[in-house]
């Protein structure tokens, strides 16, 4: 970052691109601050040493107006500031707009206290995060509980997580490591616990680790990581999709037409009863799956039930995996969905649970706890419990 040695380390480690990009930026604010403040605490001495009580400085003709020391003064701070904020806005933009069409994505869900963190194919981590370097990755986040913030010190990446709403934000890692992960937002009594790693592997290592569930036989040697189906996200999000009866009326195109098609919509503006259009992007289809009156499509009736309560939030990022699934009307999940299935087996042989078990299934995923005893405080031993019931996988 600096264009000389310091004999202390300034700055975390660079190991993204955004990072390459945002380091010249710091640097340059604090080069601009050093600038100013020296040259105005140096004329703010040098003019009280010449004009002090009792010194010989010529006083009898006091100038109080220099139109050119008035423009200098303020024309060149206005376009440093302007060229600061430009600089500095681009790169807010890019690091939150669109990923490229290659990045890959993971889920993560910020609890006290502890991250939760899920890939497409299913393989789920607590509190680390593997990524391959050189690809693009972007991190799709949202809050169970209180407002969080991830943070990646060594990729210049911080994005808040609010209980809700879906926020993202992708960067590409550089350098093979291991960097540390925190939670920047006071989010309880135990707030500073909540941390964890991001290993960044090369991308042959990366993919052996990803086909073989985090690790050998599912289960990472740091007891992180456990793998959830063959399929991935995409597949549990199918079994739901039947098992919560979904197929029923959300059936391919040319179905019975008591719902919209999910065929090809993801990412595609939705026409609304109100005559707005929304894109459906993944807190569309949040808001749509747990509170499904909110907008309704033209032409439809509201008579999808409310799943608010009764999906956990992982189970909405299996919905939603599976819906981007469909987004190609030619691939494997629109035609098995217009063949009037997901190609998934019955929630009963499947081991996917019915609603009438989810609120089960829901507390025992993610801890949920009542009013009252959400306010009783844990110690870091029963914090250890409870992340290792939430990432266990649960057998009927």
């Amino acid at each position: 970052m600096w264009p000389f040695s310091l004999p202390i380390d300034t700055m975390p480690e660079t190991a993204s691109t955004f990072a390459e990009k945002l380091d010249p930026l710091y640097a340059t604010l604090w080069l601009l601050t050093i600038v100013f403040t020296v040259l105005v605490l140096s004329l703010v001495g040098i003019f009280a040493i010449r004009y002090r009580r009792g010194s010989l400085a010529d006083r009898s003709r006091p100038v109080d107006h220099d139109t050119r020391i008035e423009l200098v003064w303020s024309i060149i701070p206005m376009l440093l500031g302007l060229a600061v904020f430009v600089w500095a806005a681009k790169l807010y933009v890019e690091v939150y707009a669109q990923p490229p069409r290659n990045a890959k994505e993971v889920f993560i869900i910020g609890k006290q206290w502890m991250w939760h963190l899920q890939h497409m194919n299913g393989v789920r981590e607590n509190n680390e995060l593997h990524l391959p370097v050189g690809q693009p990755v972007k991190l799709t986040l949202i809050s169970q509980d209180v407002i969080h913030a991830f943070y990646i010190p060594a990729f210049r990446i911080k994005r808040d997580v609010n209980p809700g709403r879906y926020t993202s934000v992708w960067f590409t890692p550089t350098k093979p490591g291991k960097y540390r992960l925190f939670c920047t937002e006071y989010c309880g009594t135990q707030h500073s616990l909540m941390g964890g790693w991001v290993y960044v592997m090369p991308r042959q290592e990366f993919q052996r680790w990803y086909e073989t569930g985090g690790a050998e036989g599912g289960v990472s040697e740091r007891g992180g990581t456990s793998a959830q189906g063959l399929g991935g996200m995409a597949v549990a999000g199918a079994s739901l999709f039947q098992s919560q009866g979904c197929v029923s009326c959300h059936a391919g195109p040319g179905g019975p037409g008591r719902a919209p098609t999910l065929v090809g919509v993801f990412g595609k503006p939705q026409p609304l009863e109100n005559g707005r259009s929304e894109i459906a992007d993944e807190g569309y289809i949040r808001e749509s799956i747990l509170n499904p009156r909110a907008q309704i499509v033209r032409s439809y009736q509201p008579i999808m039930p409310v799943y608010q309560g009764l999906l956990s939030e992982e189970q909405v990022l299996q919905l939603t995996a599976y819906i981007k699934a469909l987004g190609d009307p030619k691939g494997a999940a629109a035609k098995q969905l217009a063949a009037g299935n997901t190609g998934q087996e019955p929630a009963e042989r499947s081991g996917i649970r019915s609603s009438a078990n989810t609120q089960n299934v829901q507390a025992d995923f993610i801890g949920e706890r009542n009013p009252a005893s959400s306010q009783q405080q844990r110690s870091p031993a029963d914090t250890a419990n409870i992340q290792n019931d939430f990432i266990q996988t649960r057998r009927p």
